[in-house]
């Protein structure tokens, strides 16, 4: 965080720019990226303290950094980000971004809050303020994310009012219960008021929102999405003024979609960002700057591509001192060997060189949100459902994307129960509730996963984090549920009636403080994900999103599977709750649901 600036501070400017006093750092041979002109200047950058302060050959130094003739841009902004999807906590997920050229991210710790509530909080402001990287903290807005869910915390308006005043904090984080807004569910309409009554912004989250609906959110203050799938989806809000941010993480990946969209004129209405990038993905094809690289892959214009990857992003937030390489915006400056293929070969963060020394050497012990998974020791019995089989639920993936298809499915069954079937894809699928012993566990099918013989358990399920597993068998699944409940919190897969690998995030269930243990066991389990051979690019992070019932169509929580229709004017409604029997009814040609037991 920045110091108060001085009259003093003001002066020693003055006098550097003009050259009458030496600067602190000059990063000589640069090759400059001028985003407003799109032309490539070659000069020097002077820096004083953390900002820059003339752009320009000829000034003295106290120190200098040969620039080899790079490329300078600006410090890379990523829009929208969970620190906890990095599986590591703050101070070691800088450790992987910062060096990728990303020195500002605005995050939302909802995933956290929503295991711990107001101590994530200020967790994360705490780690705000020691951070290396700038890590501006939003206030998650559904806590839990709807009422169809267990979370092991709830956040109303008053909870949230306090973190406000932070400094770092940057308004309400994304505004996911879209039809809470719809239907004027007054919880989340205080939220909305006290947001605006603090002078604050509100992020949004609103797949597939269109029409009317799109025009009342937008109408509450919503400035921002990045949910959109389609470019029509996209090209709607930014027609209505919300900034689009385009998200390319770890399972949703929107940026082909909206490439033909951007051109000179859009750029500055767009933000990069990737929402959900697991560390493994961050450390070999990058953060925002593989966005970049894949961006102008696609076509779009060099200099737009870096625009929407900084100056865009700043602006998106109000932010005047960065997203630029101009006098008095912060150094943070990146330099590449080729713009096109933006590989980072130096970055500089407030006019410090971004090494290994500047970081924290063992990162520092988390007192919160240990000893979070609060299970009973399940068993195969636990998984079973009854019914013929006949026309049966099951929620279809959809690659690359978190939204899915709502099927219906004939699936095996001995009279009595029903049954995976891999030879359709279709997996069981089960949330079990891990923080106030409900001993809840809501089950029903997926198809699309490609997998056999396994199943498949983690504490990353969005946005309560209950435990979801995905199994061809009920014995595999409660194997991998005990396991998780052994490890308290991480993920598991089992395969041929064995633990193959398993990951242990005892943080909340979602992180780890050790980096060096988690990265050899990550690589451990996706290498026995890689031996199922799975039909989708990485089945961990769909399983994660199956539990998010803000987005449609069909998810399962604890309580039993949801459906979202806007359209339809229903809002979230159950399908399902827990462990239905199906019931064949004539008039219909469908199964009707019996939840009475």
């Amino acid at each position: 965080m920045s110091k108060p600036v001085t009259i003093e501070d003001i002066a020693n400017r003055v006098d550097s720019a003009m050259g009458n006093k030496p600067v602190d750092l000059v990063i000589r041979n640069v090759r400059l990226l001028n985003l407003f002109t799109g032309n490539v200047v070659p000069t020097d950058i002077a820096i004083v303290g953390q900002r820059i302060v003339a752009i320009g050959s000829g000034y003295k130094a106290k120190k200098e950094i040969d620039g080899k003739g790079r490329f300078a841009v600006p410090g890379f902004i990523n829009a929208h980000v969970h620190v906890e999807s990095s599986l590591l906590v703050p101070s070691e997920f800088q450790k992987i971004v910062l060096p990728r050229g990303t020195t500002t991210i605005v995050c939302d710790p909802h995933e956290m809050a929503n295991v711990v509530g107001t101590d994530a909080l200020k967790y994360f402001f705490e780690a705000a303020r020691e951070s290396k990287l700038d890590m501006f903290v939003q206030l998650p807005s559904c806590v839990p994310a709807t009422a169809f869910e267990t979370s092991g915390a709830v956040l109303n308006v008053e909870d949230l009012e306090p973190f406000f005043k932070e400094p770092l904090s940057f308004g309400l984080a994304e505004m996911m219960n879209v039809p809470g807004v719809l239907f004027k569910d007054p919880g989340v309409l205080a939220k909305i008021a006290a947001t605006h009554n603090a002078g604050k912004g509100i992020d949004g989250h609103a797949p597939d929102v269109r029409g009317r609906a799109l025009q009342a959110l937008i109408a509450c203050g919503v400035q921002n999405d990045h949910e959109s799938f389609t470019a029509e989806e996209a090209a709607e809000k930014m027609a209505n003024g919300m900034r689009v941010f385009i998200r390319e993480g770890s399972v949703c990946k929107n940026l082909a979609a909206m490439v033909p969209l951007i051109n000179a004129r859009t750029a500055s209405r767009f933000a990069f960002c990737t929402d959900d990038r697991k560390p493994h993905d961050i450390q070999t094809k990058g953060d925002v700057d593989n966005i970049v690289r894949e961006a102008i892959a696609l076509g779009v214009d060099v200099t737009d591509a870096y625009r929407i990857a900084t100056l865009s992003g700043a602006e998106a937030y109000g932010f005047t001192d960065r997203g630029e390489i101009k006098p008095g915006a912060l150094a943070d400056i990146v330099l590449v060997n080729d713009l096109r293929a933006c590989d980072v070969q130096m970055v500089v963060k407030r006019g410090q060189v971004v090494n290994d020394d500047m970081f924290p050497k063992v990162a520092p012990q988390t007192a919160i949100g240990l000893n979070s998974v609060h299970v009973k020791e399940v068993t195969a019995a636990d998984f079973a459902v009854e019914g013929d089989g006949m026309d049966t639920p099951v929620i279809g993936l959809i690659k690359d994307q978190i939204v899915t298809d709502a099927l219906y499915e004939d699936l095996p069954s001995d009279g009595r129960f029903v049954y995976a079937d891999p030879t359709q894809d279709v997996l069981k699928l089960a949330v079990v509730e891990r923080h106030k012993k409900t001993g809840n566990i809501a089950i029903s099918f997926a198809k699309g996963f490609g997998i056999d013989d396994c199943a498949i358990a983690s504490t990353h399920g969005h946005d309560s984090h209950n435990i979801t597993v995905v199994g061809s068998s009920d014995e595999q699944m409660a194997l991998a549920v005990n396991r998780i409940r052994e490890i308290q919190g991480g993920f598991v897969v089992v395969h041929k009636g064995k633990v193959a690998a398993s990951v242990s995030l005892p943080v909340a269930g979602l992180m780890t403080n050790d980096a060096e243990k988690l990265m050899p066991e990550l690589h451990a389990f996706h290498r026995a994900i890689d031996l199922l051979k799975p039909a989708v690019h990485d089945p961990l992070l769909h399983l994660a999103f199956l539990p998010l019932c803000v987005i449609p169509k069909w998810k399962l929580t604890d309580k039993g599977l949801v459906e979202l229709d806007i359209e339809g004017g229903k809002g979230l409604f159950f399908v399902e709750q827990k462990r239905p029997t199906f019931k064949p009814d004539a008039g219909l040609g469908r199964r009707v649901v019996d939840c009475a037991r």
